[in-house]
């Protein structure tokens, strides 16, 4: 699963800077940085803001919070409640879930991040590990969007959830959450990737090549351990966050 992020302003505007949009980067330096924070971690179930670049406005990214409300949600109460279990949204079914099909079809999105946080479990205990791209560069998550009208407060909110798949072989070491029916890890999209993620589906083909690009990522990944997210003596968002850590009663598994 994907539950836990790094995603700081610079690593948000990777795409942009890519496609060379130095105007675009100027206003969002200039505008958005007092309301986007530099998560050096962040929990998807505290639903903050990040950027996304959706299939609307590919080269311009915009604001969203973490956990996807759908259209046809009827008021906050429901929304409160179906975001807790939106944070990520199983590749495999996104065109069958009543709360992802429609932005399966017409509302994909992409969030990139610095990197991303796992469990391993071991002895009835947790122990975080931080991955992240072997050379360094940022990490472009296939997402899905989604755009909900609270009438009761005339309030348009933007929302977005990761899209997971079947793990690759690192985090099958990693992700073995007991509770959970086979290890998982977020979609990571390379670069030729991303236009085909954004592109619109006018067929049953079109659907067909989303859907082929829901696998395990082949990119370099690196683990390492981490200091406590959760809990009494979780380290919070802080440059910590990501710094190597040992457990004495754990022999890492790299």
């Amino acid at each position: 699963m994907c539950y836990d992020i790094q995603a700081k302003l610079e690593a948000q505007l990777k795409r942009a800077r890519r496609m060379n949009q130095k105007d675009v980067i100027r206003e969002l330096e200039t505008n958005l940085e007092p309301y986007i924070t530099q998560w050096h971690h962040v929990s998807g179930f505290s639903h903050p803001s990040l950027l996304i670049y959706t299939n609307e406005t590919p080269a311009l990214p915009s604001p969203a919070s973490w956990g996807l409300i759908p259209e046809w949600t009827k008021n906050q109460e429901q929304a409160n409640k179906l975001r807790k279990n939106t944070i990520n949204a199983r590749g495999e079914s996104i065109f069958e879930k009543p709360s992802f099909r429609d932005s399966a079809k017409h509302k994909r999105c992409l969030i990139t991040v610095d990197g991303f946080y796992e469990h391993h479990h071991r002895a009835k205990k947790s122990f975080p590990y931080f991955i992240r791209k072997a050379n360094g560069n940022p990490i472009t998550l296939a997402g899905l969007w989604s755009e909900w009208l609270n009438k009761e407060s005339g309030e348009l909110q933007r929302t977005f959830s990761i899209v997971t798949c079947k793990a690759n072989s690192l985090l099958a070491e990693i992700h073995n959450n007991p509770k959970l029916a086979g290890p998982r890890m977020p979609l990571i999209l390379d670069e030729d990737e991303e236009d085909n993620w954004l592109q619109a589906i006018n067929s049953k083909e079109d659907q067909q090549e989303i859907q082929a690009l829901i696998r395990p990522s082949e990119e370099e990944l690196i683990a390492y351990t981490v200091r406590p997210l959760r809990g009494k003596n979780a380290i919070g968002n802080t440059p910590k966050a990501s710094a190597e850590y040992y457990y004495d009663e754990l022999n890492t598994l790299f």
